[in-house]
C-alpha cells in the first residue's frame, strides 16, 4: 500500500469524444486487473478513513481497496457488497468527486485521489464474470410478507435485505421494467441497461415477486396493500417536474426532462415511442437549450449531442462552482461539444404556440446567501440576450406527487416540502406499519442515498414485525 508516493492517479481509459458522440455506449473502459490493483494500492489506509465517513452507505472502502490491491477480488466483493446492494451501479453513477473521492486524504495532500468508483466497478464486474454474485437463499423462510411500492434503487435494496431475512416480498411498480429511473431516467452512456436488468433478475431468482404495470391508486388502494401485507414500504421516488415560470413555456417544443430521457431510453430498449418517432422528443437537427444545472440536465445535453442536435446549450443561473451536478459530468459534456451559458436565466420562450423559435435569457450575478446558505442569483438589468432554440428542455429538478390523494389515504402526512413525513430513525410514516424510503421521504437526491434508505427501512421493518406479538407468533 501507500503507492501514492510513487504512482500517479490513473483513471480508466475514456473513449474519444468524437467517437462517443455517435453512440450511447458507456464512455469509460473497464480497468485491467493489474491497473485496478495498482490504483487500489495508492490508498493510504487512513486510521480515520474520511472516504468511508463521506459515503452515505458507510462503505468499508480502505478494506476492499486493500483486498483489490492484493488481487483478492472475491473477498473484496464480499466486503464491498456487505454494505452496498448495487456496488457496480454506484461505481458508475455516484458523484465520487463530491463524496468518497472528494474527501480522500491523499487528494487533500495534493497527490490525486484514489479512483474509488472505478475500482468498485472493477471488483463487482469481476464478481459477476466469475459467478460470485449469487441469489439469496434465506436460512429461514418467514410467513410474513412486505409490499414495496416502487422498483427503483430504494425498493430494490430493501427487497434484497428483507429476503435475506426470510420475508416474502412483493414489489409493485407502475412501469413495465424493473429499475425505475435507473432504467428510464439515466442514459446508457452512464449506465447500460443490462447492468440494472441482471440485478432485477437476481432478485427474481432470490424469490422476490414483481407486479409490474401496477399503479397504486389505480389498480389498488394503499389500504388494500396494507390489509394484504404485514408491512408496506413506499419507495416511489419523485417524478413531478418543477415547472419553468416564464412567457411561452406552453409552446410546442418546450418539454420536460423526464419525458425526453424516457423516450430516448425506451428507444434504446427497442420500444416504439410515438413522440420520438414523430420528432417531438428527438433532438436530431435541432437547436437545443437545456435549462438547469444538475445531473439530469447533464444527461439531457449529452443525450441531445448523441441524437445529432445542431447545437446544444446548457443555461444555468449560477456559476460553475455552484453547479449542483457532478463536475465530472460537466467536463464530459464540454468535451462532447456542449456550450454552457453560466450565470444566465430564461426570461421568455420565443415563437408561437405551435412552435418555439428561440429563447430570451438574461445574465445573472450572485448576491448575498439565501435561506439555504447559497448565494442567490440576481438579474443584471439590461443584459438580455437571445439563443436559437427549437427544443427547450426543462431540467429544474423533481418534486413529490400528491400521494395521499393518489393512494386515497388522507392520513398519510406530508412535510411542508410535499415529501412523506417519517420518523427519521425508523422511516415509519404516520400510518402504522407503513414506511417510506428514498426520494419520496428525503426529496430528490442521489441513488446512493436511496440505497442507504432502503437498507435502513428493511432493518426497521424487520424489527417492527418482530415487535408485533401477533406477527412474531405467526
Amino acid at each position: 500500500m501507500l503507492a501514492f508516493t510513487f504512482r500517479d492517479r490513473e483513471t480508466p481509459q475514456k473513449r474519444e469524444a468524437e467517437l462517443r458522440r455517435s453512440d450511447f455506449e458507456e464512455i469509460y473502459e473497464r480497468y485491467k486487473t493489474k491497473t485496478a490493483a495498482a490504483q487500489a494500492a495508492r490508498c493510504s489506509q487512513c486510521g480515520v478513513p474520511f472516504c468511508s465517513n463521506h459515503c452515505p452507505l458507510g462503505n468499508d472502502i480502505p478494506d476492499w481497496l486493500r483486498l483489490a490491491a492484493e488481487n483478492r477480488l472475491e473477498e473484496a466483493y464480499l466486503a464491498s457488497s456487505a454494505t452496498n446492494n448495487m456496488p457496480e451501479i454506484c461505481g458508475r453513477i455516484c458523484p465520487q468527486d463530491r463524496l468518497c473521492e472528494g474527501s480522500c486524504v491523499i487528494e487533500q495532500s495534493g497527490h490525486g485521489t484514489v479512483t474509488i468508483g472505478a475500482v468498485e466497478q472493477h471488483i463487482t464486474e469481476t464478481a459477476w464474470d466469475n459467478g460470485w454474485v449469487k441469489p439469496i437463499q434465506p436460512t429461514l423462510e418467514r410467513p410474513q410478507s412486505v409490499g414495496i411500492i416502487g422498483a427503483g434503487p430504494a425498493g430494490l435494496a430493501a427487497a434484497e435485505e428483507l429476503r435475506r431475512n426470510g420475508f416474502q416480498v412483493v414489489i409493485y411498480d407502475r412501469y413495465d421494467r424493473i429499475g425505475g429511473l435507473l432504467i428510464y431516467g439515466i442514459p446508457n452512456f452512464k449506465l447500460e441497461k443490462h447492468v440494472v436488468e441482471r440485478r432485477g433478475n437476481l432478485l427474481k431468482q432470490s424469490g422476490v415477486q414483481f407486479k409490474l404495470e401496477f399503479e397504486v391508486g389505480r389498480d389498488a388502494r394503499l389500504a388494500e396493500l396494507r390489509s394484504e401485507h404485514d408491512a408496506v414500504l413506499i419507495a416511489t421516488g419523485v417524478y413531478r417536474s418543477r415547472e419553468l415560470n416564464c412567457p411561452g413555456v406552453g409552446n410546442n417544443g418546450v418539454v420536460r426532462a423526464l419525458d425526453y430521457l424516457t423516450a430516448s431510453n425506451r428507444k434504446g430498449l427497442g420500444d416504439a415511442v410515438e413522440d420520438f418517432d414523430s420528432g417531438y422528443l428527438d433532438a436530431r437537427e435541432r437547436n437545443v437549450v437545456v435549462i438547469g444545472g444538475g445531473d439530469t440536465a447533464m444527461d439531457c445535453v449529452r443525450t441531445a449531442v448523441r441524437q445529432g442536435a445542431k447545437s446544444v446549450t446548457c443555461l444555468y443561473r449560477r456559476d460553475r462552482e455552484n453547479m449542483p451536478g457532478s463536475a465530472r459530468e460537466v467536463a464530459n459534456a464540454e468535451e462532447e461539444g456542449v456550450h454552457f451559458e453560466w450565470l444566465s436565466a430564461p426570461k421568455a420562450i420565443l415563437g408561437a404556440a405551435n412552435i418555439s423559435s428561440g429563447l430570451r435569457a438574461v445574465k445573472m450575478e450572485l448576491g448575498a446567501p439565501d435561506a439555504s446558505g447559497r448565494r442567490a442569483p440576481q438579474e443584471i438589468v439590461g443584459s438580455d440576450f437571445e439563443l436559437k432554440s427549437d427544443l427547450v428542455i426543462k431540467a429544474l429538478g423533481f418534486e413529490p406527487e400528491e400521494l395521499p390523494t393518489i393512494f386515497d389515504e388522507p392520513d398519510l402526512a406530508l412535510t411542508p416540502y410535499g415529501t412523506l413525513r417519517v420518523n427519521p430513525q425508523s422511516l415509519e410514516t404516520t400510518l402504522p406499519g407503513v414506511f417510506a424510503a428514498g426520494d419520496i421521504a428525503r426529496g430528490a437526491s442521489l441513488v446512493v442515498w436511496a440505497i442507504r434508505d432502503g437498507r435502513l427501512a428493511a432493518e426497521t421493518i424487520s424489527k417492527h414485525i418482530a415487535a408485533s406479538p401477533r406477527l412474531a407468533a405467526e
